[in-house]
């Protein structure tokens, strides 16, 4: 019983290593029926594509950032908006932006933005609210809480 356990803990250990061999990239193979000169010619331009696979992984790997802020600026000629959010300022690319609605200065907008060479490139821009209606809407209630008069208690029935 021993031997027969022994030898199936082998097979599993020896199908576990094979396994990690197969599951390695495998190295692209000259062609055997090229002439002698066409590998070395055919070497020389597969690093250029090996390049070109890079940035295309790197640039599908960017990372998609989002800003949700209020509008300062709106550039239509160079196609840049401009939000703020607390201290912290953007300008962003919207030239290849899809854009849900117009926004406009003073609007909440949402932005969704990759970094690429030191610039923001906005995918997409979204306007949640206009943030000047919502202040506005803010200071008028607090003012119809200022102006209503203050209810005292009522007084003690008398007897």
């Amino acid at each position: 019983m021993k031997k027969a356990l022994l030898i199936v803990l082998a097979v599993l250990i020896s199908v576990a290593f094979v396994t990690t061999v197969f599951a390695q990239e495998k190295k692209a193979e000259p062609k055997k029926d090229a002439p002698a000169a066409a590998p070395a010619k055919a070497a020389a331009p597969a690093p250029a594509k090996a390049e070109v696979k890079a940035e295309v992984k790197k640039e599908a790997k960017a990372k998609v950032h989002q800003f949700t802020g209020e509008v300062t600026a709106i550039d239509a000629t160079a196609k840049t908006l401009t939000a703020k959010k607390g201290k912290d300022e953007k300008a962003f690319d919207i030239s290849n932006a899809t854009v849900k609605a117009e926004p406009k200065t003073g609007d909440k907008a949402l932005i969704k933005y990759t970094e690429k060479d030191g610039k923001n490139i906005a995918s997409s821009v979204t306007v949640t609210k206009a943030a000047k209606k919502v202040e506005a809407k803010k200071d008028a209630l607090a003012a119809e809480k200022k102006a209503e008069p203050k209810k005292d208690a009522p007084a003690p029935a008398k007897k």
